[in-house]
C-alpha cells in the first residue's frame, strides 16, 4: 500500500530522522528552492523538504529573513542570483497586506488598495523573471482572522473578507497571463483545514510564524504536489475494480439487476457520485481503466446498466478476467505506452490492494477502505493528477487512446506496415513554436521520459524566451489522421553555434510512435538549420531508466556516431544537412500558417 502520509506531530517529532533516511535514496533529483517569506518559514521548509524525499527530489533551499520577500526578490535580488535557484516560492498570509481598506473607505480608495497589492506582486514576479528567470509559485491570500462586520464583511465593499477575495481573484487572472507563474490556492487549503486549526497567534507573536504545523504540513503537500507536475511527475491512469468499488455487491454472484447503484439509496447514490467524480477526471485528462476479478462479459454487463455513469467507452483499457491484478496493470502499461508510475489503483479490497502495492512499488495505491461515500475525498486528498495547466489536448486526451485502439485494430489488416501508414492519411502540422501552444510544450516537455533523448526541462517562460531567440530552432509537431487528432505531439529544440545546432531536446508522445513523426521532425529541423547557415546538426543520447527506447534514435536517423566518451554513457551524433534528402513517405507536412 502506498505508504501513510506523516502527520505534523510525525514531522515534529521524528522529522530528522526521516530525513536522514531519505537522503540513502538512490536517483534523487537535486533542486534548488527559494522561499521568500512574509513569516518564518523553517518549519514550513523542514516539513517541504521531507515530502520532496519522499518523491525522488533533493531539495536545496534558500530562505529570505523573517518579512524580507519584497526586499530580497526586489529591492537587492543578489543573494537570489547567486543561489540560481530552479524555483522561487513567495509565501505570504494576510499579516502581509498592508494596504487594507478601513470600514470608511471611497470607492476609489478601495480600488487604489487592490492596486497597490497587485502592483507589488507584479514587481516581485518582474523582478524575479529579469534576474534569475526560473518557476515562479506565489500563493494567494488566506482570511484574516476576524470579520469585523460579521457576514457583511463579505458584502461591504470596504469588509476586509470581500477585499481579500477580490485581490484573490485579481491574482489568478494576474497570474494565468503572466508567464513562468503559478499559484498556489492558499484561500482553500485554509477553509479546507479550518480558521480554528489554520491559524495560532500565540506562534505568530511569539516567532513569527503565520500557520500551525498542520496549516504547514498543507502548504507543503500542495506545494509537493506542484513540483511534481512541473517535473512531469503527476499521474496519469486511475485504474478501478468494479465490485463494491464502482458499484455495491458482486455483479456475477447477484445480477446485474441487483448490483446497488443509482439514486435510490444512500449507498447507491454514494456509488453514483463516485461514477461522477470519476467521469470529471477523465473530461479534465485523466485516463480511466478497469482491473477486475471477473468475466469479461459479466464486467461489461455492469458497466451497462441502466443507472450506471461510466460506460464501456469511458475506458482506455479493460481487464476483466481471473489473472492477478498486478499482472493485468503491467499489460495495460505496455498497451497505453506509459510508465507503471503513471497509474493510479483503486480496490475496495485490502488484500488486493496489498498484492498490487508489494508486486508494483511504483503504482500509487492508496487505502480507500470500503466506503464509497470517502473514495473521492481520498483520491482528491492525495493529489496524484495535480497539473500545471489545463492544455486542449488534455480535454481530448481520452479521445486520443480511444482512437489509437481503433488504429491498432486497422493495423491488424495490413500485412505491410507501409500500407497501413499510408491508410492513416497522416497530416502533420510542424512549425516554430507559437504563443497558443506554449503550455502544451511545456507541459509534454516535462512529462515525456520514454520518447525523450535528453530529459531536459523546461518551465514556460524558459519556452516563451526561447521562442523568441534568433539563436534557437524551436520546432513543434501535430499529427492528425483519418480517425482523429492527436494533438502536439513533439517537440525538438535546437541552441545555434556557429555552423552547428545543438539539439538540446527531441522528445514525442509515445502514443505516435512508430509512426514516422520523427523522420519529418527531422526534415523540418534540417530545412530551419539550412535558414541559420548550419552545415550539420549534433546530437545527444543521454540514457536513463525509462528512455532506452530511443537509444538507436539517431542512428536509424542517419546520424553518425561521434567517438566522445561520458561516464553515464551518453553518446553524440552528427547529421550532415547540406545533402539531406527528406524521408518522409506517409506523413503530409504543413505549417502553422496553412
Amino acid at each position: 500500500m502506498t505508504p501513510t502520509p506523516p502527520t505534523a506531530s510525525d514531522l515534529l517529532r521524528f522529522g530528522r530522522r526521516l530525513r536522514r533516511e531519505l537522503l540513502e535514496k538512490r536517483d534523487l533529483k537535486e533542486i534548488r528552492i527559494a522561499v521568500l517569506g512574509g513569516s518564518t518559514t523553517n518549519e514550513l521548509c523542514n516539513f517541504w523538504e521531507v515530502l520532496l524525499l519522499q518523491d525522488g527530489f533533493r531539495p536545496t533551499f534558500l530562505q529570505s529573513e523573517y518579512g524580507a520577500y519584497f526586499e530580497e526578490a526586489v529591492v537587492d535580488p543578489t543573494r537570489l542570483v547567486s543561489f540560481r535557484p530552479d524555483i522561487v516560492y513567495i509565501h505570504t498570509s494576510f499579516r502581509n497586506l498592508r494596504n487594507l481598506p478601513g470600514p470608511h473607505a471611497t470607492a476609489d480608495e478601495i480600488a487604489a488598495s487592490l492596486s497597490a497589492e497587485r502592483a507589488k506582486v507584479q514587481s516581485i514576479w518582474r523582478s524575479i523573471r529579469e534576474n534569475v528567470g526560473c518557476q515562479i509559485i506565489q500563493n494567494n491570500y488566506d482570511q484574516p482572522t476576524f470579520s469585523l462586520l460579521g457576514n457583511l464583511d463579505a458584502v461591504h465593499p470596504a469588509g476586509t473578507t470581500r477585499f481579500v477575495a477580490s485581490l484573490n481573484g485579481h491574482l489568478a487572472e494576474d497570474a494565468a497571463c503572466t508567464a513562468g507563474v503559478l499559484l498556489l490556492d492558499l484561500a482553500s487549503l485554509s477553509a479546507q483545514v479550518g480558521r480554528s486549526r489554520w491559524l495560532d497567534a500565540s506562534r505568530w507573536f511569539s516567532y513569527k510564524l503565520a500557520h500551525t504545523p498542520e496549516a504547514h504540513l498543507e502548504i507543503a503537500s500542495a506545494l509537493t504536489a506542484m513540483i511534481r507536475a512541473i517535473y512531469g511527475r503527476s499521474k496519469k491512469v486511475l485504474v478501478l475494480d468494479l465490485d463494491n468499488t464502482l458499484w455495491g455487491g458482486v455483479v456475477g454472484d447477484d445480477g446485474v439487476d441487483h448490483i446497488r447503484i443509482g439514486r435510490e439509496t444512500a449507498e447507491a447514490e454514494a456509488f453514483t457520485a463516485f461514477h461522477e467524480y470519476c467521469l470529471a477526471m477523465r473530461t479534465r485528462g485523466v485516463l480511466l481503466a478497469i482491473c477486475s476479478k471477473n468475466n469479461e462479459d459479466v464486467a461489461k454487463a455492469g458497466l451497462a446498466h441502466p443507472d450506471s455513469v461510466l460506460r464501456l467507452e469511458h475506458f482506455s483499457a479493460f481487464r476483466a478476467n481471473w489473472m492477478p491484478k498486478h499482472e493485468n496493470i503491467l499489460s495495460m502499461a505496455e498497451e497505453l505506452n506509459l510508465g507503471i508510475d503513471s497509474f493510479v489503483f483503486v480496490d475496495d479490497n485490502p488484500a488486493e490492494r496489498a498484492l498490487v502495492a508489494a508486486q508494483l512499488p511504483a503504482v500509487a495505491v492508496p487505502d480507500v477502505g470500503s466506503d464509497p461515500v470517502r473514495y473521492p475525498a481520498i483520491i482528491d486528498s492525495m493529489r496524484y493528477f495535480e497539473s500545471v495547466a489545463l492544455s486542449a489536448d488534455d480535454l481530448q486526451r481520452a479521445a486520443q487512446y480511444a482512437a489509437n485502439s481503433a488504429r491498432a485494430a486497422v493495423s491488424a489488416q495490413f500485412s505491410n506496415y507501409g500500407e497501413y501508414l499510408a491508410s492513416l492519411q497522416m497530416t502533420a502540422e510542424i512549425d516554430v513554436f507559437q504563443p497558443v501552444f506554449a503550455d502544451r510544450i511545456t507541459q509534454l516537455t516535462n512529462k515525456t521520459n520514454q520518447f525523450n533523448l535528453t530529459t531536459r526541462r523546461y518551465t514556460l517562460a524558459e519556452i516563451q524566451a526561447m521562442a523568441q531567440d534568433p539563436s534557437y530552432v524551436c520546432l513543434y509537431g501535430r499529427l492528425t489522421d483519418r480517425f482523429g487528432d492527436n494533438g502536439l505531439v513533439s517537440v525538438v529544440v535546437g541552441a545555434v553555434d556557429g555552423r552547428t545546432v545543438e539539439i538540446e531536446l527531441w522528445l514525442m508522445s509515445c502514443r505516435v510512435l512508430k509512426r514516422d513523426m520523427e523522420v519529418a521532425m527531422l526534415g523540418c529541423l534540417v530545412e530551419r538549420a539550412r535558414d541559420v547557415g548550419a552545415t550539420r546538426l549534433r546530437g545527444w543520447y543521454i540514457p536513463t531508466a525509462k528512455n532506452s527506447i530511443v537509444a538507436d534514435h539517431y542512428s536509424r536517423l542517419g546520424f553518425s556516431r561521434v567517438a566522445v566518451d561520458r561516464e553515464d554513457g551518453a553518446t553524440c551524433w552528427e547529421l550532415g544537412v547540406t545533402d539531406y534528402t527528406p524521408r518522409s513517405l506517409h506523413i503530409h507536412v504543413s505549417t502553422f500558417s496553412q
